[in-house]
């Protein structure tokens, strides 16, 4: 008689078990943090489009009146996917909206964690120089989780 085991032991099941948890353990956090850094390179794409949107649109009031002055609302003119004019603050997954009296844009990410950025339409010195609005950093509003890898 022979003896024809043709299995794992428990031993090697435990092993591979093991292995698989340290694998998962050290994947996961550079998966989350790889898409963290991808949804904020998107924003960042959206921002240099707004940006581009309001600087079109000073060109174009320069050339009407020879000064440049910027709109209200960055959105206008540009098309974002997830803008909805409707609503204050982003209250869904991929959602953008812009607070006019305060010029806040906010952006909930795909986790939920909400950021804001502030626009300013008017001059920022009275001088004649300085006939430009701006934008400021992207602030962390609300976070899911505690990563600060995309800052």
């Amino acid at each position: 008689m022979r003896n024809n085991n043709k299995g794992f032991t428990l031993i090697e099941l435990i092993m591979v078990t093991i292995i698989l948890g340290i694998l998962a353990a050290v994947a996961v956090p550079r998966y989350m943090g790889t898409v963290n850094r991808a949804e904020a390179a998107a924003e960042d794409a959206v921002l240099s489009t707004l940006k581009a949107n309001a600087e079109a649109y000073a060109m174009e009031k320069f050339q009407d009146t020879g000064r440049k002055s910027y709109p209200t609302n960055p959105f206008d003119g540009a098309n974002v996917d997830g803008y909805s004019s409707s609503v204050t603050t982003a209250n869904a997954s991929g959602m953008w909206s812009f607070l006019p009296s305060t010029g806040k844009i906010t952006h909930m990410r795909n986790d939920n964690s909400l950021y804001s950025w502030v626009y300013k339409s008017s001059d920022e010195q009275s001088g004649q120089g300085d006939d430009r609005g701006s934008f400021a950093s992207r602030v962390v509003v609300s976070r899911v989780n505690g990563d600060q890898s995309d800052l």
